[in-house]
């Protein structure tokens, strides 16, 4: 096997941070990640795309929990037998 060294400048933190992310997701080192990355890569075995973490505030996190725990309880629940008794309840609750 012919192999060849990869050379990526990168500050210290950010290469200490992929080394935990690497390690917590199974992986027995940041080279072996990249090495897996790269194959599946070169081998149309992977799509990239980029998307940003969505991070709740405190109050929305809040709110969520709170109807989650409601919901998992029975409470404030609607339902509706056809769409004009959900049409119904819907301008209702904009109404009150």
């Amino acid at each position: 096997m012919n192999k060849t060294i990869l050379q990526i400048p990168i500050s210290k933190e950010l290469k200490e941070k992929a080394e935990e992310a690497a390690s917590s997701q199974g992986f027995s080192s940041l080279q072996e990640s990249v090495r897996i990355f790269l194959t599946k890569l070169a081998n149309n075995r992977i799509e990239v795309t980029i998307q940003e973490t969505i991070k709740l505030s405190e109050a929305s996190e809040k709110r969520y929990l709170k109807q989650t725990l409601d919901f998992e309880k029975g409470r404030n629940i609607k339902s509706a037998n056809n769409v004009n008794g959900l049409m119904t309840q819907l301008t209702a609750d904009k109404i009150s």
